[in-house]
């Protein structure tokens, strides 16, 4: 019966057409061409690998600035390659659950663009540090994955809701705040970068940069924005409020605030009405 619902829920997750779902069935796709790759070669007498090979220098991030002069496509399309199908699967698992929560608390269309500055971001530092340090004189590399972009949704989560409870199941459930669990992943990758996969560790350090800056700049922009907007107790065109007007009105628009809170709690972000959307912009 377990198995029936997460079978259902997904099933209704990928016919939902959201634009979290579509960045994983396109992910999904990519690996699925990957899979190809040997027939091609056989079928065209090819050496073994040649397909594969031209699909990653065409499409792959590589450390030396001049290949991207060439391939500057290559900043994006990098993130929807993956090393095998561990790699897809822990990538996807984890943009699963991250896109959830981002889309509930941030917007479908925060999460986009979190998403891809992210990756972005996380490409950028990877080339900076490849190409600052001598270590990029003596080794190139290659970089595949979504893994920045995926941390970096994580990290703005994490830094919107930090007090939120995730739960993990090892031999038993753990539960952790969402602070904790972002910073355990940021340190994990400073650790490792001397370790295995130093590139990749790298860009994720970058992706998770980029989404602590961004929910960072958000709350910067809200606030200036609330300032402007109701920078006084005065209602437009008309007298003062009285405190005890003041205070009535405070009480009302939080019950409305948490009335919305709740709601978004049940069925997510985006079952909001245009209306309520505005108001807990202007009120959050």
């Amino acid at each position: 019966m377990q198995t029936q619902t997460i079978g259902s829920q997904l099933k209704d997750f990928f016919k939902s057409g959201s634009l979290l779902s579509v960045i994983i069935i396109i992910n999904l796709a990519v690996w699925v061409i990957t899979l190809l790759f040997p027939l091609v070669d056989y079928l065209f007498d090819n050496v073994k690998g040649t397909a594969e090979a031209g699909w990653m220098d065409m499409l792959a991030l590589s450390s030396r600035w001049d290949e991207l002069l060439t391939h500057p496509w290559a900043i994006v399309t990098y993130m929807f390659l993956h090393a095998g199908f561990g790699h897809l699967f822990f990538n996807m698992l984890m943009l699963y659950f991250g896109g959830i929560m981002c889309c509930r608390y941030l917007g479908s269309k925060r999460f986009g663009w979190i998403y891809f500055l992210c990756g972005v971001a996380g490409a950028l530092l990877y080339l900076l540090v490849y190409n600052l340090f001598p270590v990029g004189r003596t080794q190139v590399s290659m970089l595949v994955g979504a893994s920045a972009a995926v941390l970096g949704v994580f990290i703005a989560v994490a830094v919107y809701i930090p007090n939120q409870e995730v739960s993990f199941w090892l031999v038993r459930t753990f539960t952790f705040k969402m602070k904790y669990v972002a910073i355990a992943f940021v340190v994990i990758d400073l650790l490792s970068i001397s370790r295995s996969n130093p590139g990749g560790h790298i860009a994720h350090l970058g992706g998770a940069l980029a989404g602590w800056l961004y929910v960072l700049f958000m709350r910067r922009q809200e606030q200036w924005e609330r300032s402007h907007r109701s920078g006084s107790r005065r209602p437009q065109g008309g007298r003062p409020l009285s405190d005890d007007e003041y205070n009535r009105r405070r009480a009302e628009n939080q019950r409305r605030i948490d009335a919305i809170l709740d709601k978004i709690s049940k069925s997510g972000y985006e079952s909001l009405s245009r209306e309520e959307k505005e108001f807990l912009f202007k009120n959050s």
